[in-house]
This record gives C-alpha cells, structure tokens and sequence, in this order.
C-alpha cells in the first residue's frame, strides 16, 4: 500500500511539473520563462527543454521513492529520498550552466578583441561578427555561425542578434548584443572606442568576479557537507531494522519532516551568504 501510495504521488508531481513547464497552447498573452525552461536554455544543451528537464526530475525522484520504500519499508523516508533525489538533475544542471557561464565570460573578451581587429582592418561591424564564426574563440564559433547564417538570410543585424542571444542564453551575450546593437546604429569613429570599453569592462569583470567565487567556495562547500552529513548517516542506520523502528511512529516521521524542513532553510541561507547573486538577463523588445 505505501508503495502504490507512492508512486501515485510522484506521477501526480510529474504531470503537474509537465503541465507547468508546457508552452501555452492559446493565443493568449505571453508568459515568462519558468524556472525549468530557463534553467534548459542557459545549459547548452540542445536536446533539452524544460518539459524534458521536469519529466527527468520526476522519474529520478519515482524511481529513488520506490527503492527507498524497498529498503527501508518506511513511506516517510521514501518520500524524504524521492524528494531530495528529484533535484539531482537540476543541481547538476545548474553546475553545468555556472561552468559555461564562467567560461563564456572568459572569452567574451578576446571575441571583442577580435571585432576591433575587424572593425580597424576596415571591416563593417556586421562583418566582424560574422568573421567571428570562423576566427573567433572556439566555445563561440557555433553560435557566430548561426548568426552569420540567420544574417545573410534575413539582412537584419539586430533581428540576428536577438536570436544569438536565444541561441546563447547567457546574460553577458545580452550585454554584449545590445552594445553591438548601440555601436551598428552609431558607427563612425565612437565604434572603436565602444568596442575597447567594452572589452575593458568584460575582462575586469570576469578577473573580480572569479577572484570572489574563489574566495567563498568554501562557504558553499562547508554548507553542502553540513547538511549532507547527518542525513549520510541517516542513510546508514536505516539499513539497521532496530534503528527503524524509532521512526515507525507517528513522533519518529515528525522528527525526519522537520529535520529536512530545517536542514532546507539552513542550506538556502547559507548558500545565499556564500553565493554572488546571478546576473539576470535583458529583457526582450
């Protein structure tokens, strides 16, 4: 019975999670981006929508629910597990969109370097953002080639732009696309100065903000391994059928309930001291 209860509540989550993150279907005006499909688009990874990122969550929290109720015969942990198991994509997403996004910010500037280059040699700005799919940085060559494709069909440069951005999903390419855009309508002699100051400014932010996430990692791991330690342990003396049997009662499930809604409020105010606050992206006109 606590098995079928189980996963009766997971394919509930599940088809709320797929419900939530589907497009609208009507004509209705737009809605933002929720959290899964935001989270897919800064990944990178091309397969990957927030329908597919929920419906993995799901299945990842079903199959840890029913294992734990297998082996500990306790609905209360089984449902602790499927919980905490559910997330695991989305934090391994999340290090991959912090890791790309560390790396894009490092070699925004040499791209930014390499329109100067262009621009100087007596290209147009177009051009040069065009050249940077086959001479710019490796990790940016893609999503330049794309943009030169979309630009030679559609002749739009900020139309092209917009879209290199969709295609990018990273809050320094917004910047990056708007100055370009500013620095296409200006022109003249004011576009090598914006293309310097620009490069400028992305290289001191990227050295300040690296030098900082340097210095509080150990506070993020330090919150990592306080929370995860006592469950770890949990985890261990649930293999143990005389430790079970405390948290049979009704007394033992409130004890685990409210441990994992203190252990969660603590590991969120630790994370937001430790963490720099994420660059939001630009809004779309």
């Amino acid at each position: 019975m606590g098995a079928l209860v189980g996963l009766c509540f997971s394919v509930g989550l599940l088809l709320v999670a797929v419900a939530i993150s589907a497009p609208p279907t009507s004509s209705g005006p737009r809605v933002k981006v929720g959290q899964f499909s935001r989270l897919a688009q800064q990944s990178g990874i091309p397969q990957l929508n927030g329908a597919r990122l929920a419906a993995v969550c799901a299945s990842v929290g079903l199959v840890s629910l029913v294992l734990a109720l297998l082996i500990t015969a306790l609905p209360v942990v089984a449902f602790l597990a499927g919980i905490a198991s559910g997330f695991i994509p989305i934090v391994l997403i999340r290090r991959r969109v912090r890791i790309r996004q560390s790396a894009l910010r490092k070699v925004w500037p040499d791209a930014i370097d390499s329109l100067l280059s262009a621009v100087r040699a007596g290209y147009s700005l177009p051009e040069s953002v065009c050249e940077l799919g086959d001479k710019g940085p490796l990790l940016l060559r893609p999503a330049f080639a794309t943009f030169a494709g979309n630009y030679r069909v559609a002749g739009s440069f900020e139309a092209s732009l917009r879209l290199l951005t969709e295609e990018l999903g990273d809050p320094v390419a917004d910047r990056v696309a708007a100055a370009l855009a500013v620095a296409h309508q200006v022109g003249g002699q004011v576009l090598g100065s914006v293309l310097l100051t620009l490069s400028s400014l992305l290289r001191e932010d990227a050295r300040a903000r690296g030098e900082i996430e340097a210095r509080q990692s150990w506070t993020i791991n330090a919150a990592r391994l306080a929370v995860a330690a006592p469950w770890m342990t949990l985890a261990l003396l649930s293999t143990r059928p005389a430790a079970l049997q405390a948290y049979r009662s009704v007394q033992g499930a409130a004890v685990l309930l409210s441990a994992a809604i203190l252990s969660l409020l603590a590991y969120r105010v630790m994370i937001r001291i430790g963490r720099l606050p994420s660059e939001r992206r630009l809004a779309r006109s």
